[in-house]
């Protein structure tokens, strides 16, 4: 009779940390961070990190313009539908009629239609069509629609002085 009582003993403590540790998972889960240890090249191999250089950046890019502090400081952003996107426009912004080429610091963005190429050393990007440009009073803004709805992008020139036309 005893071993029965310390076999319901068991399985009830046994039950009840069970339960204890599901409700309190998160609790107790274990994290282990990932570590980085860098490895010689085997012999033979070329390593790219060697080489000193980033490759180039190529591609289609919406967001091109913030990807570059040097030329240009994105100021704001808004979303949403073309109305509401479009009463965020700077005062005073008018449109820059393609073909154009706009020149900030050592970048220079290429306008073609409803597209747009920025170039920066040896990156090249894309903005997808349905691209518009506005030069406004110190700032340049990019209104972009997409079936999702439309963006705006404000930029400010990083250095003193006017884009090139």
């Amino acid at each position: 009779m005893i071993r029965y009582l310390i076999l319901s003993a068991v399985i009830v403590i046994g039950t009840t940390v069970l339960v204890a540790a599901w409700v309190n998972r998160d609790l107790i889960r274990i994290k282990i961070a990932s570590v980085y240890a860098p490895v010689p090249a085997k012999p033979g191999e070329r390593n790219p990190a060697d080489s000193g250089t980033a490759a180039p950046l190529r591609g289609d890019a919406p967001w091109a313009l913030s990807a570059l502090p040097e030329c240009l400081t994105q100021t704001t952003k808004s979303r949403g539908p073309r109305a509401y996107v479009l009463a965020h426009l700077p005062a005073g912004a008018v449109p820059i009629a393609p073909p154009a080429t706009l020149v900030y610091g050592d970048c220079s963005i290429s306008i073609a239609g409803d597209e747009a190429y920025v170039r920066r050393g040896t990156d090249r990007l894309r903005i997808p069509p349905r691209a518009r440009f506005y030069r406004a009073p110190g700032s340049l803004a990019l209104f972009r629609e997409t079936p999702d709805g439309a963006e705006l992008r404000v930029y400010q020139p990083v250095r003193a002085g006017s884009p090139v036309p």
